[in-house]
């Protein structure tokens, strides 16, 4: 286990380098920062001087060299478009975006792996039919489109429906916006106010709703193809209840593949909360992002995009480990294989 340990953190560190040299070359691409930082009436002296202050004149493996060095001590440089160190940035925004997906991924469980496991075992149901045509709904929307929706339903037209009742309006949701948060150290959080918490009911929902119906069909097809399997029909024939058979052995089967999707999903939505946080003007990572490519703002991009390798990079490594939690046969597999290099 530990040289598998050893040989898949050597792994990503060769990843988190290559991602961020090709992430650091492109973005030299997007636009010249210089434009955007001085007015018409700089002159070409005062743009080569405000360029060599800035580094970018050197070669771009010089400037990468120098990025890598800064960056492994946890100083990515300052912003170009708001002249402050992009780690105070990105501490300010990191928490909203890592709650926001928090929540998404945890509605997307707790609701995608029990109605997986209910269309698996009540097959041909209305209650199955009804969910999967939810689901294939879920699928095909994209995430701008269903952001806008909820905002139309429960921000918008909610205040007429609430009238209509006689209701506060108060039980409308916010359109934008992340509510009233607290400062606890460095992290600030919005779980723990009401507004906060009535602030991330949409966005949550609409990240959490395509990863939902994303684990609601993997789970569903992987339990189906378990429940074939000659083991179950032995535990069948064992006289094993439905729930032994069900919970115990087939779900636990399953859980293998879903492992996997999860854990690439959870990255993803790290990666593309960009949408989600653009939609409902949600002050975090994602928007930073955008405003960043906006102003050509290359240390805040560059920043970016290596703090999202990292949590993927990070997330396979646990996915990885908790295989062998989940399936004995991995353990012993390894082990053997440890013994033969012996």
């Amino acid at each position: 286990m530990l040289s598998f340990l050893v040989s898949r953190l050597l792994q990503a560190a060769a990843v988190m380098t290559a991602v961020s040299f090709l992430c650091f070359v492109l973005f030299n691409f997007v636009g010249d920062p210089i434009n955007n930082m001085v007015g018409q009436e700089a002159t070409p002296q005062e743009r080569a001087e405000l360029r060599h202050a800035l580094g970018l004149d050197d070669p771009v493996p010089v400037q990468f060299l120098r990025f890598l060095g800064n960056a492994a001590v946890g100083n990515f440089g300052k912003s170009y478009r708001m002249a402050r160190p992009v780690e105070q940035l990105i501490v300010e925004r990191l928490p909203a975006t890592l709650e926001l997906v928090f929540c998404g991924a945890l509605l997307a469980l707790l609701l995608g792996l029990p109605l997986g496991v209910l269309t698996a075992l009540r097959r041909d149901t209305w209650d199955t039919r009804a969910v999967m045509t939810f689901s294939l709904a879920g699928v095909a929307m994209p995430t701008f489109v269903s952001g806008i929706l909820l905002i139309y339903i429960f921000s918008v037209e909610c205040t007429g429906w609430v009238a209509w009742l006689g209701l506060p309006t108060s039980l409308c949701l916010p359109s934008f916006g992340r509510g009233d948060t607290v400062q606890i150290g460095w992290w600030s959080s919005g779980l723990l106010t009401g507004g906060g918490l009535k602030a991330i009911i949409l966005p949550s929902v609409t990240l959490a709703l395509f990863q939902m119906t994303l684990v609601l069909r993997l789970v569903r097809s992987e339990m189906l193809e378990v429940l074939r399997t000659d083991y179950i029909k032995f535990a069948r024939a064992r006289g094993l209840t439905n729930r032994t058979v069900h919970f115990r052995h087939a779900l636990k089967n399953t859980l293998l593949p879903v492992i996997t999707v999860i854990g690439l999903q959870v990255g993803g939505l790290i990666a593309f909360s960009i949408i989600t946080e653009t939609v409902f003007q949600w002050p975090g990572m994602g928007q930073l992002f955008i405003q960043s490519v906006q102003f050509a703002d290359i240390p805040v991009m560059a920043a970016y995009l290596v703090m999202v390798s990292f949590f993927f990079v990070t997330i396979n490594l646990i996915v990885d480990l908790t295989y062998a939690v989940i399936d004995p046969r991995l353990r012993v597999d390894r082990a053997r294989a440890a013994g033969n290099a012996a």
